[in-house]
């Protein structure tokens, strides 16, 4: 892995909207729900997820929860949410979430790597066989939430 690539570069296909999907993604409060290792979701800045807005949940298994908070460094409705995660004493992730039309559905892709603190010290190669397990999961709960509640509302 060259210097400045994504530690792990997951994708799924969901057939449903981009749009869809996106409605998952402003809904700050449903982060836990998909989210591999969130525990729970204490408080949801207003305007979620306008950049600079934040999420401030809780990691782990209780009751050894880290409290902190997940920070949009980016937004583009139904297209792209870029994420600052952070989970200290641990460390931080930047996160790129994209979605994009595909056949009857969407392309779901995410990109993860540490970007700060002890999880940087991980070798590159076991990161991202972690991140990548991690995320597939994540992306299979995405999916399934966006497809109930397009299922839902028709």
């Amino acid at each position: 892995m060259r210097e400045g690539e994504p530690g792990s570069v997951t994708s799924r296909y969901a057939p449903c909207t981009p749009d869809d999907v996106w409605a998952v993604l402003a809904d700050g409060w449903s982060l836990a729900s998909w989210v591999v290792g969130a525990a729970r979701i204490r408080s949801v800045d207003a305007g979620w997820p306008a950049t600079g807005t934040r999420v401030h949940h809780s990691v782990g298994t209780w009751p050894a929860l880290i409290d902190d908070s997940t920070t949009v460094r980016a937004s583009e409705p139904g297209r792209r949410l870029l994420l600052q995660a952070r989970a200290w004493p641990t460390g931080e992730a930047t996160v790129d979430i994209t979605l994009a039309p595909e056949g009857d559905g969407c392309r779901i892709t995410m990109s993860e790597d540490a970007s700060a603190g002890p999880a940087r010290l991980i070798p590159a190669a076991v990161r991202r066989a972690l991140l990548d397990e991690r995320n597939r999961e994540a992306l299979r709960r995405l999916a399934l939430i966006a497809e109930g509640r397009r299922r839902r509302e028709a």
